[in-house]
């Protein structure tokens, strides 16, 4: 990524903090770390409170849901926020009770005793810690979304049924199918009091958010769990004053944990469980939380980011599944709009170790397992914390709720608690990770694992999902479907899906069948080809050949096909969405980018017999023989007297243009915009164009004005790793800037910077010269005849003039690059033009009122074409301060670029 123009989705490099002298303070910067002391803002407080009252609630509910003591998951919430956020690798992520592990810590309650589970969250913990110590978190999330969504929806399906009972005045049983078996003999018995409680609390849960208005803008600021346990509280205190409520026991009678008794086996079981749920939780909420702080603004109303791992949530549910009206995340002091500063990208290993020492300490004093979560997250970030300390805080809160508030607690209805964590469960069944599944055509995986988990439990559910996504993919893997054609004077073979040793034998009784010496076209669909497949192919491919036959291999609309080890060293690799066209131009080739396989891979001897064994990747005649082109004819001097004004390098045609053979590339070459827009089409549309909608939306805010030349070779969004909405482009030949009011200026470069500057605001212009330019070669190299009247070219050309004369001055110290002296008068020229023409653009009335405001910043770049480098003047020369003007080079390390650019708001 250039240093010199960042992209807006790097907001949290220290590359895009405006400088200190600027003026400009962007909303999203985090306060600077000094001297690594644990600071607490008034953002962090306040977000706290509203964690907190979100997390009584919801810990109360998960613990009764376990048949849990009630004051272990106030303990695993206390030591989630207090522990978790001072050691975490997410900052803004908040830890508590887990509400995947509802259904495996209620059976480990239910089998081993309450003292024996607290021992098996201890060796949770423990795992944990050496998991993160050997730096395994990476791979917790290669377990594929479809098992980890199907986990997570049958572990809510469970939870939903269990407490459906409590709801309706009952007791759950011991598995999600006895509670659903049990259900009828519910209903027959069921009692109005607690189910209109909860019918209550789930009616508030979901229309809390909905309020219009202003009150409804005002009460959003409640979180809307703690709106309906208060409001069904204070119901049940005066209509049902007899109705199941909160018990906390004494202190004193607190279970602490026990050698563990069981079987081994079954022990070390349950241990892996809990370490598995609660690190694939906490870690793909990790990731979750990443992209919500990275978000521009953080508002209650705004949907919640789609997460490509649909990060669960302690209390249930996804960011994914959030929608502007969640009935659990939406009651954040964040109503209007409110900035939040960005926290550092997760330490996934470092989140994993500090759940493991976490849950070694709930463990020991007796609470929950503790895993990361979503809507606890969501809700801190939302409510405009910038660090850990919110998190921290919160635990704090609920420590002291746990000896303060006991009477408070202990009038909440069971019920309402109930309804609070069926509608947590419900929300875990996400019919946008169910039409996401099917639309990867991963469901099968999706509802293997589902039911597993509902019928097994959720170790057994994991098992099966994990063998059913092995069987989708070996299926997938060995499916291979190859066709014969007989189009009269040659054979078309197509092969459908991946070339692998399992599709050899068909593949050869296939092309076996074809008459030796025809001529054959192969078409390969497919993104891989193993070994025995590729010797099989080129076996094949020689002996065809040596009959006299001719083979072409072709792509099916471009499709890529996976090409050998040894293709690594052709000169066309696929570095950038595209690929360099030239070093396909050549005989019997066609210009196009080529995905398929270079055809000195099929048959050694091409070289020797240009008309064979030629891959045709051209998308518009996939299936047509390229014919021998002639031999190239010497290319033609340039014409050393160049009309008056013009530039040698500008009018040339290039070598590959005076080729006599390059006559077929160039009328193939006439279908390479169509190809290259079908191919934005199929390829490119689909990913971007979600962000252009929004961009269509909102209207463009880019954050610089990019000055540069109109050389085709110089692709700005290429050498400033830029996207759409990023930078207002101005390119012309020279990257010049007209003098205002000058004689033969051109308006067009003066309304794009007083745009620029007045209109969309940017924050710095960068002018961008580049070597071998040719207008800089033609200033050199050529002067007007007075008596010929002079071109549209030499008029424009002379806005370089001052540039000439800045280089023959004595009074302007040459601009130079730093750690080696220009190599030609070319290159001089090149670095002195854009020093010029940056007091060219201080001239403009515009920009030179916002640089005396310093909210605008101007930057000098220079771009190496052979090396591919960029160079950035230094600050002094750039600004106008000093007269050393010296270009330093940007290396691949280089955070912000030479010159302390981190403070020139770039």
């Amino acid at each position: 990524m250039s240093a010199c123009v960042p992209t807006r989705h790097n907001r949290t490099s220290r590359s895009s903090r405006p400088p200190r002298a600027s003026g400009v303070k962007r909303p999203h910067s985090p306060p600077p770390p000094r001297g690594g002391r644990f600071r607490i803002a008034g953002a962090d407080l306040s977000a706290s409170i509203t964690v907190f009252l979100l997390a009584v609630p919801m810990s109360l509910g998960l613990a009764v849901a376990m048949d849990a003591p009630l004051e272990a998951g106030l303990i695993s919430a206390a030591i989630g926020g207090i522990v978790a956020g001072l050691l975490g690798g997410t900052p803004l992520q908040v830890s508590g009770p887990s509400a995947g592990l509802t259904v495996v810590t209620a059976e480990l309650i239910q089998i081993y005793g309450w003292r024996t589970t607290c021992a098996i969250t201890i060796g949770a913990g423990l795992l944990q810690i050496l998991l993160g110590s050997l730096r395994a978190a990476r791979g917790a999330l290669a377990v594929s979304p479809a098992i980890v969504h199907g986990t997570l929806a049958g572990i809510g399906v469970a939870i939903a049924l269990a407490q459906l009972h409590i709801v309706l005045g009952g007791s759950p049983q011991s598995s999600a199918v006895a509670n659903a078996l049990a259900l009828p003999g519910q209903l027959d018995r069921v009692s109005p009091a607690a189910p209109l409680i909860g019918v209550l609390t789930i009616a508030v849960l979901v229309l809390w958010s909905r309020i219009p208005g202003r009150v409804g803008s005002g009460v959003r600021r409640i979180p809307a769990a703690l709106a309906a346990v208060v409001t069904a509280t204070a119901v049940a205190a005066i209509a049902a004053p007899g109705i199941a409520r909160v018990d906390l026991p004494s202190w004193r009678s607190h279970a602490l944990p026990e050698m563990p008794h069981g079987p081994a086996l079954a022990l070390a079981t349950a241990v892996f469980t809990v370490m598995l749920v609660a690190s694939l939780e906490s870690l793909l909420a990790a990731v979750a939380v990443d992209k919500l702080s990275a978000a521009p603004t953080h508002s209650a109303p705004a949907p919640a980011p789609a997460t490509p791992s649909g990060s669960p949530d302690s209390a249930g549910s996804t960011f994914s599944t959030g929608s502007p009206d969640s009935t659990l995340s939406a009651g954040s002091p964040g109503s209007t709009a409110s900035p939040t500063p960005p926290a550092r990208r997760a330490d996934l290993d470092r989140e994993l170790r500090a759940q493991g020492i976490a849950n070694t300490l709930s463990g020991l004093v007796g609470g929950l397992a503790v895993s990361g979560g979503a809507v606890r997250s969501s809700a801190n970030v939302r409510a405009g914390a910038t660090g850990r300390a919110s998190t921290v805080l919160h635990g704090v809160w609920v420590l002291l709720a746990t000896g303060l508030l006991v009477t408070v607690l202990e009038w909440i209805p069971l019920a309402a608690l109930a309804a609070l964590v069926m509608t947590v469960g419900i929300q875990m069944v996400s019919f946008a990770h169910i039409r996401n599944v099917h639309k990867h055509r991963e469901f099968l995986v999706y509802g293997a694992t589902i039911t597993g988990v509902i019928l097994f439990g959720v170790l057994k559910g994991v098992t099966i999902g994990i063998a059913v996504a092995v069987a989708v993919a070996l299926h997938r893997l060995a499916r291979t479907r190859i066709t014969v054609t007989d189009q009269g004077e040659q054979h078309l073979v197509v092969v459908r899906g991946q070339l692998t040793f399992l599709a050899v034998p068909r593949l050869s009784r296939a092309l076996g069948q074809l008459p030796p010496g025809g001529d054959v076209v192969v078409e390969l669909d497919g993104f891989f080809m193993d070994h025995a497949a590729y010797e099989a192919i080129q076996d094949w491919s020689t002996a065809q050949t040596a009959h006299g036959g001719r083979v072409v291999f072709t792509g099916r609309s471009g499709g890529q096909i996976a090409e050998p080890a040894s293709a690594a060293h052709s000169c066309c690799r696929p570095w950038t969405p595209w690929r360099n066209h030239h070093c396909h131009d050549g005989p019997g080739r066609t210009p196009e980018a080529d995905y398929g396989l270079s055809s000195h891979f099929i048959n050694p001897s091409a070289d020797a017999h240009p008309g064979a064994d030629r891959i045709n990747t051209s998308h518009d005649t996939p299936h047509s023989t390229p014919a021998p082109a002639p031999a190239p004819a010497p290319a033609p001097a340039p014409n050393p007297n160049p009309a008056p004004g013009t530039d040698p390098a500008l009018h040339s045609p290039p070598d590959r243009a005076a080729d006599p053979s390059s006559a077929a590339a160039r009328r193939a070459g006439g279908n390479r915009l169509i190809s290259g827009l079908s191919s934005f089409q199929r390829n490119t549309a689909p990913l971007v164009r979600d962000e252009l909608a929004r961009l269509a939306a909102e209207g463009q805010r880019p954050s610089q004005l990019f000055i540069t030349c109109a050389d085709s070779r110089l692709v700005t969004s290429m050498i400033t790793a830029s996207g759409p909405g990023d930078l207002f482009t101005v390119r012309n030949i020279g990257n010049l800037v007209p003098l205002p009011n000058a004689e033969s200026g051109d308006d067009s470069v003066g309304a794009a910077i007083e745009y620029a500057v007045d209109v969309l605001k940017v924050e710095s212009i960068t002018v961008c010269g580049h070597s071998g330019c040719g207008a800089m070669q033609a200033l050199l190299g050529a002067r007007p005849d007075p008596e010929i009247p002079p071109t549209s070219l030499w008029r424009w050309l002379r806005h370089g003039l001052p540039s000439l004369e800045r280089m023959a001055s004595r009074h302007h110290a040459w601009a130079r690059i730093s750690g080696r002296l220009p190599t030609d008068a070319l290159e001089q020229l090149c670095l002195t033009n854009v020093v010029q023409q940056l007091d060219h653009l201080r001239a403009h009335e515009s920009v030179a009122r916002r640089l005396a405001e310093g909210t605008l910043r101007l930057h000098g770049m220079y771009f190496h074409v052979g090396e591919a480098q960029a160079y950035l003047l230094t600050e002094g020369a750039s600004s106008g301060l000093e007269l050393d003007e010296v270009f330093d080079r940007v290396g691949p390390g280089d955070p912000s670029g030479p010159g302390e650019l981190e403070r020139t708001g770039v």
